[in-house]
């Protein structure tokens, strides 16, 4: 039986000049937050209610999805990732797949909107991997697991299905709990930004689960998986910054990983102890890395960094400024594989927790007239997020009387 508790959501809406947000107010019960129209309805299914293919999206057409916001600001979604809802429109597809210890698989689909966890539970009763995320995207870009690279020579392992316990608006559901070895990668990309294109990425994670290793990243990457170079790779990274840049305070921090080097930003020509770059410590977090263009700032480029208490409908602005100033940085040589919880160059060290992520093109804070609005549009795309909140110890004190079997122990 599931030890997790549920809480009573409450709007609150955000206002800045003449515009209006509804973001809520969640306390820490194990539960993702709901969004207007998003599920509920009597026309919904009802949660849980497995069918042969894993459920089916059944989201309503008011509510108010990530990639809605990103769209609407000219900013494609090119891939959209999560294990718990939906996040694109008209999305029917499967959220995930999940795969038996002898080999047999079953694709979790949606049930009002968010994923169907009975369907996971009823199929996985002997133990599951995830074995691929699926793209909820145009583009195809699925996730499975992670291939050699030239940090780590063998194939990254899936995630335990059942590691991340989490509540969505009363529905079951579960995140995926990234540890040392686990990783996902997309070699074959389509539509994502490479060069020097500018894109958004935003993820939500948690303070929890952090380990100090190479590197929890979502994001843009290598299609070689080798470390082909500085510039070569721009992803969302939480945590401590291992070898590299830090932050003020103590951390985690929202960095941006740009291959051979962690950056929470760069000041006084160099990458440590940046004042702007404060912690994230929530126990839900939204981290966002906007990459821009090698023509801004004077020929030095820019890239920018936000991050917020993911139960809030507030992003604080950590860093905006030049990229590093190091060779390979401007321009940058992206090349637009998609990873997840890995590094570039297959690194694996790193572990966090992970709800959702998508990849956008082009920067969502260009042609914003005003600070306020820039806020605005960037706490718009936290409160479509549709945000995890929820107990501490979810995925890793959850007690079950379920016995797991042996291959299924979480990874050390």
């Amino acid at each position: 039986m599931k030890m997790i508790h549920s809480v009573v959501l409450v709007a609150v809406p955000v206002s800045l000049g003449a515009f209006a947000i509804a973001c809520f107010d969640y306390s820490s019960g194990g539960v993702l937050g709901a969004i207007p129209g998003a599920a509920g309805s009597s026309a919904s299914p009802s949660p849980g209610s497995p069918t042969p293919s894993g459920g089916s999206s059944g989201v309503s057409s008011t509510a108010i999805l990530p990639c809605d916001v990103l769209e609407n600001a000219g900013l494609p979604c090119v891939s959209a990732h999560s294990t718990v809802r939906v996040v694109v429109r008209d999305y029917n597809g499967p959220l995930y797949q999940v795969q038996q210890p002898n080999g047999t698989t079953l694709d979790i689909r949606a049930v009002g909107g968010y994923a169907d966890a009975a369907a996971q539970e009823a199929f996985c009763s002997g133990g599951c991997v995830i074995k691929v995320i699926y793209d909820q995207s145009s583009m195809g870009n699925d996730l499975t697991e992670a291939p050699p690279g030239s940090a780590k020579p063998t194939p990254g392992r899936p995630a335990n299905a059942a590691g991340l316990p989490v509540t969505i608006n009363g529905h079951s559901a579960y995140g995926i709990l990234i540890r040392p070895g686990i990783g996902y990668r997309d070699v074959t990309p389509n539509g994502t930004a490479v060069i020097d294109q500018p894109q958004t990425i935003y993820m939500v994670s948690s303070q929890h689960d952090l380990i100090n290793g190479c590197c929890f990243d979502y994001g843009n990457a290598e299609t070689t998986a080798n470390n082909d170079g500085n510039g070569t790779m721009e992803a969302v990274y939480l945590g401590m910054g291992v070898i590299w840049g830090t932050g003020v305070e103590g951390g985690p921090w929202v960095m941006a990983d740009l291959e051979n080097g962690l950056y929470p930003g760069w000041e006084n020509g160099q990458d440590r102890n940046v004042s702007t770059a404060t912690p994230l410590r929530y126990d839900f977090v939204t981290a966002v890395v906007v990459g821009d263009t090698a023509d801004k700032n004077q020929g030095k480029g820019r890239f920018a960094l936000y991050g917020g208490d993911a139960t809030s409908g507030t992003l604080k602005q950590m860093y905006d400024g030049i990229r590093p100033e190091k060779p390979g940085y401007v321009p940058m040589r992206k090349q637009g594989s998609i990873i997840l919880g890995i590094g570039g160059d297959n690194s694996n060290g790193g572990a966090g927790r992970f709800y959702e992520g998508v990849m956008a093109n082009g920067d969502i804070t260009l042609g914003v007239a005003g600070i306020d609005l820039i806020y605005l549009r960037l706490s718009a795309l936290l409160c479509a997020a549709d945000r995890v909140t929820g107990s501490a110890d979810a995925g890793t004190k959850r007690k079950s009387r379920r016995r797991r079997p042996p291959l299924l122990k979480q990874n050390a």
